[in-house]
């Protein structure tokens, strides 16, 4: 199996460390003392918490590995390579071409979208679309609703 890159802004790269660290020094502590006070409850084959803290050592240890895998095959890129095109890092106004409501989204990796907070992949169909794109030109875009038209109202690094 080849490993597959991970595209992370250096602030993206911060957050993913800082998570795996976080992980590493409080959370394997934190499951290993709830495991520790559910064996206290009794026989391990019929005790609730016991399984339960498992579960969460589990996911605890699931987490870690995805992000040493992450970290091993992170690109970083850096946000002034883009040469006034969009790309990983760029901050793009759009305007809908329908309804004139303008927006604004953070082109990211796929690790690090997070839609709510306007930060949005590269290979998610906006971004996918708006990839190397420069002000003033309109991009296509297929929704669930249908095809949406957006006009790039500026791309800032």
């Amino acid at each position: 199996m080849r490993n597959q890159e991970t595209v992370l802004t250096p602030d993206g790269l911060k957050k993913v460390q800082a998570e795996l660290d976080e992980l590493k020094s409080v959370g394997r502590k934190r499951v290993a003392e709830r495991i520790r006070e559910a064996k206290q409850f009794g026989e391990i084959g019929e005790n609730s918490e016991y399984e339960a803290a498992k579960a969460e050592q589990a996911q605890t240890e699931g987490r870690i590995e995805t992000l040493q895998y992450l970290l091993q095959n992170a690109v970083i890129v850096d946000k002034h390579e883009n040469d006034g095109k969009v790309g990983i890092g760029s901050i793009v106004r759009l305007r809908d071409a329908d309804s004139g409501e303008e927006l604004h989204y953070e082109i990211v990796g796929a690790e690090e979208a997070d839609p709510a907070e306007h930060r949005i992949s590269n290979q998610s169909p906006l971004g996918e679309a708006l990839m190397g794109r420069m002000a003033g030109k309109t991009v296509k875009v297929k929704t669930p609703g249908g095809v949406r038209a957006y006009v790039i109202l500026s791309v800032d690094e």
